[in-house]
C-alpha cells in the first residue's frame, strides 16, 4: 500500500510576516551604522561616516538596526555645511524669558546650536570678556555677535548665515544640553575630622612617702 504523500507545506500569514522580517534583517550589513538616501532616492548601509561630500540624508543606526539620535556630524548635508561655517551658540541664564524667546526662534527655524549657561561670577566675568556686556541671551552665528533677542535681527543675522527659513533636522535630532559657560572643578572630597587625642590620664598618687614628718627616736 503506497504511504500518503506529504501535504504542501502552508505558511500562515503570521509566518509569512516573520519570514519577511528576517529576510529584511538579513539583507542589512552585519555591521551597518548608518542609513545613507541619496539625491535619487536610493537607501544604502554603511559601518563608515559619511564624509563632508555625502549627498542625501544621513541617519546612524542602532545596533538593531533602529534609529538612533543623531548630533551635527549626521546632518543635511546643506545644512551641515552651513552649520560649519558659521556655528550658533546661544548664551543664556536661569529664569531669562528673553532667553527662552531666542532658544524657540533657534528650534522653530531648525538651526542646530550649542547652548552656554551663565549662572556664577566666572560665568559674568567669561561674558563680559566675550560680549562687553553682562546681559543674556547672547547669540553667535559665527563671528557674528548679537547681544539682546531681537526677533528680526536675529532671523535677518541667520538669512545671511544661509540657515534655511524652515526646520530641515531629522526627526530623531536631540538637542544637546546646555553646559556651563566655564568649566567647573569637582569639589573636593570631604575629609572626616580628625578624631581627637585622648585625654591624659592622671597619675596615680605615690603612697610610697608616708604624711606627716619621718620622726626617729
Amino acid at each position: 500500500m503506497p504511504s500518503p504523500k506529504p501535504s504542501p507545506l502552508r505558511h500562515s500569514p503570521c509566518s509569512a510576516a516573520v519570514l519577511a522580517a528576517v529576510l529584511m534583517l538579513a539583507a542589512l550589513p552585519a555591521q551597518a551604522q548608518y542609513k545613507v538616501v541619496g539625491p535619487d532616492g536610493r537607501v544604502t548601509y554603511t559601518d563608515r561616516p559619511p564624509t563632508a561630500a555625502s549627498a542625501g540624508q544621513v541617519t546612524p543606526l542602532r545596533r538593531d538596526g533602529a534609529a538612533a539620535p543623531v548630533s551635527n556630524a549626521v546632518l543635511p548635508l546643506e545644512l551641515r555645511q552651513t552649520a560649519a561655517r558659521f556655528p550658533v551658540t546661544l548664551y543664556t541664564a536661569p529664569d531669562c524669558n528673553a532667553c527662552d524667546s531666542g532658544r524657540r526662534l533657534l528650534q522653530a527655524r531648525g538651526v542646530p546650536y550649542a547652548e552656554k549657561l551663565v549662572k556664577d561670577d566666572a560665568d559674568l566675568d567669561a561674558l563680559a570678556k566675550l560680549s562687553d556686556g553682562r546681559d543674556v541671551p547672547v547669540l553667535t552665528v559665527g563671528k557674528q555677535l548679537l547681544r539682546g533677542f531681537s526677533d528680526g535681527e536675529w532671523q535677518n543675522t541667520l538669512d545671511l548665515a544661509t540657515y534655511p527659513r524652515e526646520s530641515r533636522l531629522p526627526r530623531n535630532y536631540v538637542q544637546p544640553a546646555a553646559t556651563p559657560l566655564t568649566p567647573k572643578a569637582a569639589p573636593a572630597p570631604v575629609q572626616a575630622a580628625p578624631a581627637p587625642a585622648p585625654a591624659p590620664k592622671a597619675a596615680p598618687p605615690d603612697n610610697s612617702t608616708p604624711a606627716g614628718p619621718n620622726i626617729r627616736f
